[in-house]
């Protein structure tokens, strides 16, 4: 059965504080010159039937994902 993957992101023009946290996080912890942080989701789905990618697309579209704020990929797993 097709294993597929959703990545779903806050689209670019939208804040993400917990990007932004992580951002200010990380020179305490060692790593410098790092910027412009953004933190989404990942969603991993077996299908069992049909089109795994075109599924997990209209999932995303009714679920998975808020259109307004958020953008997203779809792609097949290995």
């Amino acid at each position: 059965m097709p294993r597929v993957a959703v990545d779903v992101m806050l689209k670019r023009e939208i804040l993400d504080p917990q990007g932004q946290a992580v951002e200010r996080a990380l020179p305490a912890l060692g790593f410098g010159g790092v910027s412009d942080v953004r933190v989404g989701k990942h969603v991993e789905l077996t299908v069992a039937e049909g089109d795994a990618e075109a599924a997990a697309r209209r999932m995303a579209e009714a679920l998975l994902a808020n259109p307004v704020i958020e953008e997203f990929t779809v792609r097949l797993l290995p």
